[in-house]
């Protein structure tokens, strides 16, 4: 059969494409160049399929929508202490080019707006570098998160640097400020330079799934930053992402995400989904009209909210039976995390105290993260001080070398065969 989702996709295209209001941005004259009714949508999953529809393969700058990147490569660089000391994490309220600084310190309000993404471009690479230089590791640092060579369009560069005075003073308070110690036009360049880089809806929505995949890019497996840092952008941009819309983007939404004054949004929804949309036309947050409407879509129509109720877990881990010597079987599904580890040591908890043996079943877990993993092994033990005799079916090794109370190694097999087979 074939896969309905880029039908899926292109019915969402389609059920927005009619929508022409905004405008283009002309305040960069060569993004008032752009095709207007350019449109186009992509979707990565974690196993890296790609799904595309429109014009999800036409090139435009990035702008503003690089801004999670780069800082996600100075958290990575700097650490979360160094990069919080020179830019903040506060929702704004304001527009993106506004002087949001700390009323006490003058930092910048978050690293989503110009002021503080300027201050996060300063801190990538050694303070020694040449901007060009400093731009050049940016460049290669986004095309790791794309799995591919990005370029920059030189001739947005130009134009979009020529009407750089607003941002200059942007740069200029935060030198003043001791927040970048870069030349002011210095760092209006490199920051110029990054929001020149050339992606395209398909870039955007790999780019974001490996934000929402612990940093790890689905095409080329590569871990790019560490999980931490993702979460950290992930939780950033949530709030601070769209800007003077943020909230109204949030509740309504629900999906972490940046946009970009060059028609590109970005979602990343940790775990399940990376989303790019391009069309040109913007609104008066400077976010495109029609890639709000088919984030709205997504959102509502595939269940992609953020705050959505997961479907019922109760009945579908830790179900207990038997196995055909007469063993106590806990067959657990599904990913383990904390609230299905909390369901499984319930259902621990009902077997009596004695001497029955137990067998833990793990073939249907995908994944087990850290809490999980301290729930079971700790469920475990105390099953074994309860007096059972506990057997693991771990086929795809998810708990290595699980120990007992006593400090003895529980019996791993591969399945319920080998067990009675024992």
């Amino acid at each position: 059969m074939r896969t309905p989702v880029p039908e899926y996709l292109h019915e969402i295209l389609e059920s927005c494409r009619g929508n022409t209001g905004g405008e283009v941005a002309t305040y960069i004259p060569e993004l008032g160049q752009t095709d207007p009714d350019l449109f186009g949508i992509a979707m990565c999953t974690p196993a890296g399929t790609v799904y595309s529809t429109g014009d999800a393969d036409a090139p435009f700058t990035i702008q503003s929508a690089s801004k999670p990147f780069v800082y996600a490569v100075a958290l990575r660089e700097r650490g979360l202490d160094v990069v919080n000391f020179h830019v903040d994490v506060e929702p704004s309220g304001d527009p993106f080019n506004e002087m949001s600084v700390d009323s006490e310190t003058g930092k910048p309000s978050n690293p989503m707006i110009n002021m503080g993404a300027i201050t996060t471009h300063c801190l990538v690479g050694d303070s020694g570098l040449s901007p060009m230089e400093r731009s050049e590791i940016v460049r290669r640092e986004l095309s790791r998160f794309a799995g591919r060579e990005l370029s920059v369009n030189e001739t947005v560069l130009e134009s979009e640097f020529k009407h750089r005075y607003r941002n200059v003073a942007l740069a200029s308070m935060a030198r003043s400020n001791g927040f970048i110690l870069l030349e002011p036009d210095d760092a209006v360049w490199g920051y110029t330079r990054q929001s020149a880089i050339v992606v395209t809806a398909r870039d955007l929505a790999v780019m974001a799934m490996t934000l929402a995949n612990g940093g790890v890019n689905p095409l080329t497996l590569e871990q790019v930053v560490p999980q931490w840092v993702c979460r950290q952008v992930l939780s950033v941009m949530a709030t601070c992402g769209m800007y003077d819309s943020a909230g109204d983007w949030l509740s309504n939404i629900g999906i972490p995400a940046k946009s970009g004054v060059g028609g590109g949004i970005l979602g990343a929804l940790p775990g399940q989904v990376g989303i790019g949309t391009f069309s040109p036309r913007l609104d008066q947050h400077g976010n495109s009209v029609r890639g709000v409407e088919a984030c709205e879509r997504l959102s509502r129509q595939l269940g992609l909210h953020l705050m959505e109720l997961p479907a019922p877990s109760i009945d579908a881990i830790g179900q207990q039976s038997t196995t055909e010597s007469g063993a106590v079987l806990v067959a657990l599904q599904g990913a383990l995390t904390f609230p299905s580890g909390e369901l499984m040591l319930r259902r621990f908890e009902e077997i009596p105290m004695g001497g029955d043996e137990i067998v833990v079943d793990l073939t249907l877990v995908p994944s087990i993260n850290v809490v999980g993993d301290r729930m079971l092994r700790e469920g475990l033990r105390r099953l074994g001080r309860d007096g059972h005799e506990v057997t693991l079916i771990d086929p795809y090794e998810r708990i290595p070398n699980p120990v007992a109370h006593d400090r003895s190694e529980i019996p791993v097999v591969d399945d319920l065969e080998t067990y009675e087979e024992a």
